[in-house]
């Protein structure tokens, strides 16, 4: 059970291929003498995805983006408070190993790469094998390799009542702004690729801030905005089909009354058995997205997870 005095933390298991097989990364923690996984405490107005990045880079010198969700660890501490931990995947990529900054520390002592085998008797904590077992049934079911597409609803935008002009061209609100902004540090620590937006005002300023800090280019579209959706005219299924076959993480920004359909669109793509989940995750507040996960190397295995992400202001 969390409580206010909970101290929240966010870490990922790393891995990669060495000589064709499966290897994660453990550290050596310098003070305390154990072997666990990369992880740290929230900061103040971070978002755990975005935590999960930093802290990542913090302790090993790794730039990764994150990858499924593996589960959240909850443990109490000698304080008495609780510690909640998320976890998600994270791949390091030869050119992250290159450009590693690390060096051993106060903190961290010395970084390893194990195989999955050797890393359940080598973890200090129960805890950290569980969150193991939960990457292990993604390498057993062959889905490690994996890309995001990102859901998002537009921003609060100025009330229908108080725009004279067409509906499409309803700016922003000064809390739809907030935002946009606000959700740069969490979209980027999933490494979007793409974006493809609504062509309507509220959607392209929602993703204007995630494009400056990525150098993206929007691509703009009336096949996913709520204009033509209404008139019979959108396609949303040609939208995420692309999408798919592309195996790049992407954001797709739209409106309310599209997004069930590009849930829909993307379980019918890749075979996905349709349930109340994807409803839920279609059902955001403005500014809120879902990110869905699929696999790079067989998509049409299905959505492997679904997480949801509030608008942060």
């Amino acid at each position: 059970m969390t409580t206010t005095t909970a101290i929240y933390a966010a870490g990922a298991v790393c891995w990669r291929l060495i000589d064709g097989k499966v290897h994660l990364l453990v550290i050596h923690r310098t003070v305390y003498g154990d072997v666990t996984i990369p992880k740290g405490k929230v900061d103040p107005g971070e978002s755990l995805a975005e935590t999960a990045v930093r802290e990542i880079k913090e302790e090993t010198g790794l730039s990764v983006h994150l990858g499924v969700p593996l589960g959240v660890s909850t443990y109490p501490l000698s304080s008495g408070r609780e510690k909640i931990v998320h976890y998600w995947s994270a791949e390091v990529t030869d050119q992250a190993i290159r450009e590693s900054t690390f060096i051993p520390n106060g903190e961290v002592a010395a970084l390893e790469w194990v195989t999955i085998k050797r890393a359940r008797s080598y973890l200090s904590y129960e805890r950290d094998v569980e969150i193991l077992d939960a990457f292990a049934a993604l390498v057993d079911e062959g889905v490690t390799e994996t890309f995001a597409l990102i859901v998002m609803r537009h921003g609060k935008a100025t009330s229908p009542s108080e725009w004279p002009g067409d509906d499409a061209t309803r700016p922003l609100a000064p809390r739809g702004v907030k935002q946009a902004a606000g959700n740069v540090p969490t979209l980027l620590a999933f490494g979007p690729r793409r974006i493809v937006t609504s062509t309507a005002v509220r959607c392209v300023s929602t993703v204007s801030p995630v494009a400056a800090a990525t150098g993206i280019e929007p691509k703009r579209t009336d096949l996913i905005s709520q204009d033509a959706y209404e008139r019979g005219e959108s396609d949303v299924r040609r939208v995420v089909g692309r999408r798919v076959r592309a195996l790049k993480t992407a954001i797709l920004c739209s409106h309310g009354p599209v997004l069930p359909e590009i849930l829909h669109e993307i379980a019918l793509a890749t075979g996905t058995t349709r349930g109340s989940y994807l409803g839920s995750a279609a059902a955001l507040d403005t500014g809120a997205f879902s990110v869905v996960h699929l696999s790079r190397t067989n998509p049409s295995s299905g959505i492997i997870a679904i997480e949801t992400h509030e608008a942060r202001v």
